[in-house]
């Protein structure tokens, strides 16, 4: 099987799966929907405040979904065997990774992005910084992801899984928060988001080309 073959194959069947566990994704949507909604709730209807913090509750939230989600992006497939049936196929494994990231970002990912236009109008977001959130949210979700598939990777099978995890990617996932909300931070204020969007899309760039064999490396150490 070729690699853009094997990548269309396990794109196919990871949203057929994703589709059967409606569930999962559900839960991280809800997630990011309720961590959202809270801020306002608590800090009250102060019109300037809101708009002050919230792409910052908007990219932590959706920082926090994304660790949500990643404990399952190989899980499943190691607890049934599947993946060392995949490995065992010799089938170009980055490519198996780059399409199960791909079908990631598109059942968790995208929807976050889809929702974010209704939260914003909670923060009172100027209509004019909701396409930079939008941007910045397209550019960096990816990168969450990717590391995200590293660390899972690394951590593969051990008890304390989900807390390494977390554990490795937060200090990772910083620049992007800091980049992701400080481009609309910056719209918001009247200056350009350019250099922030920028940054965005290097990082997503090198984690996009990265992510898929460095992840695959440490899932072959992971089974062993």
């Amino acid at each position: 099987m070729t690699e853009l073959g094997t990548l269309a194959w396990a794109l196919r069947r990871d949203l057929r799966l994703a589709m059967r566990r409606r569930g999962d994704a559900l839960n991280v949507l809800g997630f990011f929907a309720l961590a959202c909604s809270m801020f306002p709730l608590a800090v009250g209807p102060q019109r300037e405040w809101l708009t002050r913090i919230g792409p910052g509750v908007i990219w932590v939230a959706a920082l926090l979904a994304t660790l949500l989600a990643l404990p399952r992006l190989f899980e499943h497939d190691h607890t049934d065997g599947t993946l060392d049936a995949m490995i065992a196929s010799g089938r170009p494994l980055p490519m198996v990774v780059a399409g199960k990231l791909i079908a990631a970002w598109l059942v968790t990912g995208l929807p976050l992005i889809v929702l974010t236009p209704v939260l914003a109008v909670a923060f009172s977001l100027p209509m004019h910084a909701l396409p930079t959130m939008l941007a910045s949210l397209v550019l960096g979700t990816p990168t969450l992801l990717g590391l995200g598939a590293i660390a899972g990777a690394l951590t593969l099978g051990l008890k304390a899984g989900p807390t390494l995890v977390t554990l490795l990617c937060l200090p990772l996932y910083v620049p992007v928060l800091v980049f992701g909300a400080g481009a609309v931070e910056a719209q918001v204020s009247g200056l350009s988001p350019a250099a922030h969007l920028a940054l965005l899309a290097a990082g997503m760039l090198v984690v996009a080309l990265a992510a898929p064999p460095v992840a695959a490396q440490a899932l072959r150490i992971s089974v062993e």
